[in-house]
């Protein structure tokens, strides 16, 4: 099954657009369960740290589609589905998160609204089509945040960021055991660049 892309307004310049430097207030608020905590910020959010952010926020929006419609496919066993709700919500919430820093700084977040992906043909045809195309976002997932903990500026942020990255490596860890491969091996995983992680965003929007 392939997502037939359409015109929308979220595409790398949304993504990386600078924004202005305003005041952040309330960057992130508390998830469901309580995992991320608000945090408020005298300083504004510079300009780079502002297109990092909404470049987490695609990566957010990427994962959330997949498994929204993994689960719609209802071709998995009962584990591996429990596995794909677990992750469905744990993205979203993700989302909830990194928006929340958007919205405090006075910024519009992109939504679900905004953009349909696609995605390669047959990814959702059979449980092993779909955890392997999970154990490949996971990996973008993950590597976009331990990059974005290379880059971004203000510190703040860090805490949010590390937490996200964490629960993503849980996610790509589970997958990779699910697809038939092993749960961990290297003890580095690796950080993405920005351009490396906007590249791969264009893949899925393209």
């Amino acid at each position: 099954m392939t997502t037939n892309t359409s015109p929308t307004t979220l595409n790398r310049a949304m993504l990386l657009s600078r924004g202005a430097r305003i005041s952040a207030g309330v960057l992130a608020a508390g998830t469901a369960g309580g995992v991320l905590a608000a945090t408020a910020a005298a300083d504004p959010l510079s300009p780079s740290d502002i297109a990092l952010v909404r470049l987490l926020v695609g990566v957010e929006l990427l994962t959330a589609d997949f498994y929204g419609q993994a689960i719609a496919a209802s071709n998995t066993s009962s584990k591996v589905r429990r596995y794909l709700t677990i992750a469905h919500n744990n993205e979203r919430e993700h989302y909830a998160a990194v928006s929340g820093i958007l919205s405090g700084a006075g910024l519009t977040p992109a939504t679900s609204d905004d953009i349909e992906f696609s995605y390669p043909r047959n990814t959702f045809a059979t449980e092993s089509s779909i955890v392997n195309q999970a154990v490949k976002l996971e990996t973008l997932a993950l590597g976009a945040y331990l990059g974005a903990l290379t880059t971004v500026q203000a510190v703040v942020l860090n805490t949010v960021i590390g937490k996200v990255a964490a629960s993503e490596a849980q996610h790509q860890s589970t997958f990779t055991a699910a697809a038939g491969g092993r749960p961990f091996s290297v003890a580095f995983p690796p950080a993405l660049t920005v351009a490396s992680v906007s590249n791969a965003l264009d893949a899925y929007t393209a």
